[in-house]
């Protein structure tokens, strides 16, 4: 922590956690079931569920803004770092991750990476890829002197330390191929937070996403055995890119709470006609918001809609608005550090095509490379859209950063500290901000991290 008075979560059994080894999170008589998790975190409240003295940590002695961002937990549920892909492009450049953490007032990020950027053409690609990342992450963590945080006990302890931390997060299960021991592959390798789904459907679809035609009819088996072996080594499911029909299945079977940790409202599209055309099949409805809280789930709002500060709290007070205050926090789907451009000619957003690739020559490969051309020009388009309302964002046009968000001048305070002013000329006070800022998704991280 970064300041003397105790944050969000921190209480006597929190630090218990802590000084557990990463891999033996709680014993079984620890464990919560679902319903006990739920009428008790709805009902009684974050604070009496936690802890006795929690709704005393809430509340701290000014409403100075360095104080409160030093004093809260402030987590981003979605933040792109880019890294290398491809094994021979490895270690990557240096990535300023501690600095860029540091100065953005975020105690810690959900650090995400996604495999189907570039097309996935053959069996066994979309792992290398996944392993070829987290290879490229451990090196950024070692050279930032930083590590994974694998439970609520090691967020709370870097916290307390002053440290910068990161939840290794990737979106989209592709990696798995259908096969569900690799889920075990990537627990081991520090993931706690997956992405069942993605832009593109893995080999082995998991459900229907949500800016596609549905094809699935939903969650499909293998996507619900995902989900079970995701609760049963302690990984929080994330249903973003997921459609309604593809949520409402993962509810039913869940038997932990889930997050959605990147969208908004769909009443809520901003002041960019171009954005706004982009981003509203991301978009959930105020009923499935509804269905997700009331599951004891959370939804992290993001930063694509907002032009301003203010516009953004107003954004976080719609879905306050309709899940309730236990439920939201912020998922800002940008990036940290600057983007990773593959020395590759033919590379695309984040990287290339593997140079030694296998080609695809039969007619029917070919056949439906043409199929798919126009669909991938119009998604082509509209990540130069996203890219092009991201820049205006940024000052002197440096490139646009998640620190950058809504500056108008270098010497701008970092995005955590943004958020909590905003949230503050709202109206917000410091127990509600702690909540939204990083205490709401704490508390699903931890009841997910916990196995069984």
């Amino acid at each position: 922590m970064k300041g003397g008075v105790s944050s969000p979560l921190y209480n006597h059994h929190s630090m218990d956690m802590a000084s557990n080894t990463k891999n033996n999170l709680h014993t079984a008589d620890q464990r919560w079931s679902r319903r006990s998790f739920l009428s008790t975190t709805v009902a009684m409240g974050l604070g009496t569920v936690l802890s006795p003295i929690l709704a005393k940590a809430f509340y701290f002695p000014s409403d100075d803004l360095d104080a409160i961002v030093r004093r809260t937990i402030g987590i981003d549920t979605h933040n792109h770092i880019d890294v290398p892909l491809i094994q021979t492009e490895l270690p990557g450049p240096s990535v300023p991750l501690a600095a860029s953490l540091t100065a953005s007032g975020l105690s810690a990020i959900c650090m995400t990476f996604a495999v189907d950027y570039v097309r996935l053409t053959y069996e066994g690609q979309a792992y290398e890829r996944f392993l070829t990342g987290l290879d490229a992450m451990d090196r950024v963590l070692t050279d930032n002197n930083m590590s994974r945080s694998l439970n609520l006990g090691d967020i709370q302890m870097a916290h307390k330390a002053g440290r910068p931390t990161v939840i290794q997060s990737v979106e989209g299960g592709h990696f798995l191929e259908g096969k569900i021991e690799r889920m075990q592959v990537a627990y081991d390798r520090g993931l706690r937070h997956l992405g069942l789904l993605h832009d593109h459907d893995a080999s082995t679809p998991l459900g229907d996403i949500f800016t596609e035609s549905p094809r699935w009819g939903g969650l499909t088996a293998f996507g619900a055995a995902a989900i079970k072996e995701c609760e049963r080594l302690g990984i929080l499911v994330d249903l973003s890119h997921c459609d309604d029909n593809t949520v409402n299945g993962a509810l039913k079977i869940a038997q932990k709470p889930v997050i959605i940790s990147h969208t908004g409202l769909n009443t809520r599209l901003g002041d960019d006609p171009n954005m706004a055309r982009m981003m509203r099949p991301r978009l959930i409805s105020a009923e499935l918001a509804k269905r997700v809280a009331g599951a004891g789930g959370v939804i992290g709002v993001w930063t694509h809609l907002a032009s301003d500060p203010a516009q953004m709290a107003g954004n976080i007070q719609a879905m306050v608005d309709v899940a309730g205050i236990d439920h939201v926090a912020i998922g800002t789907d940008t990036k940290l550090t600057p983007a990773y451009q593959s020395p590759n000619k033919e590379g695309s957003w984040w990287g290339a095509p593997e140079k030694d690739a296998k080609k695809e020559s039969t007619k029917k490969e070919e056949a439906k490379k043409e199929s798919t051309k126009k669909e991938e020009a119009k998604k082509e388009e509209n990540k130069k859209e996203n890219q092009a309302a991201l820049g205006r964002q940024a000052p002197h046009g440096e490139p646009p950063t998640t620190n950058s968000l809504w500056s108008t001048q270098p010497s701008d305070k970092g995005f955590y500290y943004k958020i909590v002013n905003g949230l503050l000329k709202a109206g917000y006070k410091q127990r509600d901000i702690a909540k939204i800022g990083g205490g709401n998704y704490l508390r699903v991280f931890d009841r997910a991290t916990r196995k069984g």
